[in-house]
């Protein structure tokens, strides 16, 4: 259902006008390993001292009662106190950096891009997008790593907001049109510094880049404005040069908020509200993105409207929420104080608790995700018959039933808050991730993982018990033996202590010998014993067995 620009123009979106747009961008991904044998990895502290990165690390909010704000309570007690402690700690001091009671989030933010300039298509004019916060956010001991981007934009066509939303959080082309443009990518993306200097931009059509990489890694690269503003974080599979690596987790649209201050709310109709809800791209307003059948239950499934009626025959008025889970979309009255308030109202909300519940939400499925995905490495690593194989998944599997176990008693929340918008919101969210059926396959995958491991130790216990059995039997002939020879039968106290000391070592010796390979043929033998308990095997079938504790060697083979 794509438009070119041209017939974008025409469309009566272009005539409803967005007084204020915010963009929220998240994109998790997969940090490898810094060090294979450690359990707990750190890897927002191989950052901190690099002076030549341009991440910093953000300071505690909560560090100075005389710069805590209104805004910041707010948004603590909106969560429940588990939740509390993820987000904020206790307050013991940043020194206990790894104790339970300091918050697991580290937060590093750059600076030196202030603006995107994004061309959507060919020809077209550029916008600029003003960039807010970059932030990328590291957890402890769950190796994923979340960059947040925040845009913003201000008296914006609804036609133009909607392509740019659609087309802008893209990590990679899904395919190429006939003028080699990425498709559903904008033309062209450029990072701007604060003096307007271009710092990187896209190259969503150089299409040959994309191909020969999938092709030569089975993994698909990542735009070169994407790898700019996460380096020196390094694409895991890519030449360059980086300590800390990373791999890409989901879909290559990354999950967005959005926040709508509309001119003129009850001009937008149910086809444009649905494309603001799922993020589509522009199209008329008169006309459904897909069919009616499709999205006849679109606002039961997709709208909270707590706060507005806009069902299907009513003029839209009012504030209304729409999550998919991909999506989080807030539209409201620009001329609406409390809306458009960056403190208390609406749009302070959205900045920082619905950006919470919807950051969490997406912490989760990429921790989730993550999890798989060495539960996958792990596996296909093992080889039964290989010892170190056999070390190193044992030692995989257990650092993953410790860090899940963490997970699930630091990270994993039902529910975050009691306030009813912030509650039903993110059980929204959750839903449409399906985080709950992700969870339990996760599980159960790591238990199954944990029983085979026992059932190894098991298995391997009790071979090493047939195999003492087997000895100890045998043993129990030279003991009865020996205790024989013990009652003066011979009189070696007699003898030169030379030749004492001489049978001495010849009876260790064949003693030895004759216990290793007992050892050696312990199998064998273990089975012999089985045919020769069972009385309902005949004496031929238990000399059989005795026989095959010597196997004939196998035939020669002519040359």
């Amino acid at each position: 259902m794509q438009q070119d620009s041209a017939a974008a123009s025409t469309t009566p979106t272009d005539t409803k006008l967005i007084r204020h747009l915010r963009q929220i961008l998240l994109w998790p991904v997969h940090l490898l390993p810094l060090k294979e044998e450690a359990p707990l990895q750190h890897h927002w502290e191989y950052l901190a001292p690099d002076t030549a990165n341009p991440w910093r690390e953000l300071d505690d909010e909560f560090g100075d009662p005389a710069e805590f704000q209104e805004r910041h309570y707010n948004e603590f007690v909106t969560f429940l106190p588990p939740v509390q402690r993820f987000l904020y700690g206790q307050g013991i001091g940043r020194a206990v950096r790894r104790s339970y009671g300091e918050s697991p989030i580290r937060v590093m933010r750059r600076s030196d891009v202030a603006s995107v300039r994004l061309t959507l298509d060919k020809g077209a004019a550029p916008i600029e997008l003003k960039i807010i916060h970059v932030d990328l956010y590291f957890f402890f001991d769950i190796d994923i790593a979340i960059l947040a981007l925040e845009v913003a934009a201000d008296d914006i066509e609804l036609g133009i907001a909607q392509e740019a939303l659609f087309r802008f959080g893209r990590a990679y082309p899904a395919y190429w049109e006939q003028d080699c443009r990425g498709g559903h990518c904008p033309w062209l993306v450029e990072w701007l510094s604060p003096k307007g200097e271009t710092l990187a931009r896209s190259d969503y059509e150089k299409r040959e880049k994309y191909l020969s990489f999938v092709c030569q890694h089975r993994a698909p690269a990542v735009a070169a404005h994407w790898e700019y503003l996460l380096s020196p974080l390094v694409l895991h599979h890519s030449d360059r040069r980086g300590l800390v690596r990373y791999r890409q987790l989901e879909y290559y649209r990354m999950p967005y908020m959005a926040f709508f201050a509309v001119e003129n709310p009850s001009v937008l109709t149910r086809p444009d509200l649905i494309r603001m809800g799922i993020g589509n791209e522009a199209g008329a307003s008169s006309e459904l993105p897909y069919s009616e059948s499709y999205l006849g239950e679109f606002e039961e499934r997709f709208c909270y409207d707590r706060y507005c009626d806009a069902r299907l025959g009513k003029q839209f008025t009012g504030t209304r929420f729409m999550c998919t889970g991909h999506t989080l979309v807030v539209i409201g009255e620009a001329k609406d104080r409390f809306f458009m308030n960056a403190d208390g109202g609406f749009l302070g909300r959205f900045r920082h608790q619905h950006f919470l519940l919807f950051l969490v939400a997406h912490f989760q499925r990429a921790a989730l995700h993550m999890f798989s995905d060495r539960l996958v490495a792990a596996v296909s690593r093992l080889d039964i018959t290989d010892a170190e194989a056999n070390r190193v998944f044992r030692r995989d599997i257990r650092h993953a039933l410790e860090n899940f176990l963490r997970f699930e008693h630091r990270y994993w929340f039902y529910e975050i808050s009691n306030q009813a918008q912030a509650r039903e919101l993110y059980a929204m969210t959750r839903e449409h991730l399906a985080l709950d059926a992700l969870y339990r396959d996760i599980r159960e995958e790591l238990q199954d993982m944990g029983n085979f491991l026992d059932v190894e130790a098991m298995r391997r216990q009790n071979e090493t018990v047939v195999r003492l059995t087997v000895v100890t039997t045998f043993g129990l002939i030279g003991t009865v033996c020996t205790g024989f020879l013990g009652m003066n039968l011979l009189a070696w106290a007699d003898h030169p202590l030379q030749l004492r000391a001489l049978a001495f070592f010849a009876v260790t010796a064949v003693t030895t010998i004759l216990t290793a390979y007992t050892v050696a043929k312990s199998r064998r033998l273990s089975e012999f014993f089985d045919a020769l308990s069972d009385e309902h095997v005949s004496w031929r079938a238990k000399l059989k067995a005795l026989r095959d504790v010597w196997p004939p060697p196998p035939p020669r083979q002519s040359s």
